[in-house]
């Protein structure tokens, strides 16, 4: 994990652009870095084999290989699907609890935190603990966006 200090995001848009092609949800969670209710999004007990993408800009961030069951209410994965892909930022947004925010590195959304040492059983010891509403999940099976279907 490194942290990065660019300003230059090839896929970034004007925030009138983001209003117009994001719901209200995902502007709020992606663009202005909130957080959608735990248990709540499509992906927290997704397992499906595929790729998860940025909801806003479609770069590909994380592996399904990557994605573990953690039980904290989000989507959680050990690793980013390259370093490149996401950036990292000090949050102390919370008084007592300094965190790393946890960006797509192409279009500068917010897509979640970043938590490390909590003991789970992974190659990192990470837990990427991302917003459903920030991704998609491009389906190994199908062509198709979105859960896979049973």
């Amino acid at each position: 994990m490194r942290s990065e200090m660019t300003t230059e995001f090839p896929l970034d848009q004007p925030d009138a652009t983001w209003r117009e092609r994001l719901s209200a949800l995902e502007y709020h969670v992606l663009r202005e870095s909130g957080t959608e209710a735990p248990f709540t999004g499509e992906y927290t007990d997704e397992f499906s084999e595929g790729v998860y993408e940025c909801r806003a800009c479609g770069t590909e961030l994380f592996r399904s290989e990557a994605k573990f069951a953690s039980h904290c209410g989000w989507p959680s994965f050990f690793e980013p699907l390259a370093e490149d892909r996401v950036r990292y930022l000090e949050d102390r947004s919370l008084p007592g609890r300094p965190r790393v925010e946890v960006r797509c590195a192409a279009c500068n959304s917010h897509l979640g935190h970043v938590f490390s040492g909590e003991g789970y059983d992974t190659p990192t010891d990470d837990r990427y603990c991302i917003n459903s509403v920030c991704l998609r999940l491009v389906s190994a099976r199908r062509d198709e966006k979105g859960p896979a279907q049973a």
